[in-house]
């Protein structure tokens, strides 16, 4: 089976913010405010109502430039929906082979959550464009080494209770890239003021500078 590569802007800029929120209403106005500080690689997870329709909306609102998943995926019914919505990228908290590798024959990257070595190659196994070691907090950097260690081959996504201080830890422990949610976010989705919106902007951009990725200023979406 041909395995999809990663994602374009999550390999260019090796970030990923993480929207989760319990009103997907204010999603939008939260991408837009990412998408300015040059974060383009943007994970929507279904745990909210109406994430899907917010994915949506995101996708045709900022463009091809910036790439929208769906996260939080446990099943073949939710990757079918959110694939139907547009998603670019599948994301999931557990390795399920089956929905892998049907994520990965339509040619759709998906990036599984693994913890140990036998779910990281069973995984990758499947056909994962690589594979998110979550919760990464659990063991920390140190973790994502050992794994390294023995599985060079599989590019790790580090997520799960990364603090923005920690990118650069996790990125010089071998990780492909790092997903970051509320630690990036802050309540943003809940109150999108532009008081609340312009202080994500700059928290974007601190976290690309923290990963070395490419300036924000050619990143933004115009």
């Amino acid at each position: 089976m041909e395995r999809p590569p990663i994602t374009p802007q999550l390999g260019r800029t090796r970030v990923m913010a993480i929207l989760r929120s319990a009103d997907a209403s204010g999603l939008p106005a939260v991408a837009r405010a990412l998408a300015d500080g040059g974060i383009v690689c943007l994970e929507v997870t279904l745990t909210a109502p109406g994430a899907l329709d917010a994915l949506a909306r995101i996708r045709d609102e900022l463009g091809p430039e910036v790439a929208v998943g769906a996260g939080t995926v446990l099943t073949s019914g939710q990757a079918r929906d959110a694939l139907a919505a547009g998603a670019g990228f599948l994301v999931s908290p557990v390795v399920d082979a089956e929905l892998i590798r049907r994520t990965a024959q339509s040619g759709t990257p998906c990036y599984p959550g693994a913890w140990t070595p036998t779910e990281v190659h069973t995984a990758w196994q499947a056909g994962a464009a690589a594979v998110k070691l979550f919760p990464a907090c659990t063991g920390g950097p140190a973790h994502l080494s050992q794994l390294r260690a023995p599985l060079p081959q599989i590019p790790l996504l580090a997520v799960g209770g990364v603090e923005i201080t920690h990118v650069r830890d996790y990125l010089d422990a071998g990780a492909c890239a790092v997903g970051v949610g509320s630690p990036l976010l802050r309540g943003a989705d809940r109150d999108p003021s532009g008081t609340a919106l312009g202080a994500l902007t700059d928290r974007a951009r601190t976290l690309l500078e923290a990963a070395g990725s490419p300036s924000p200023a050619s990143e933004a979406v115009r």
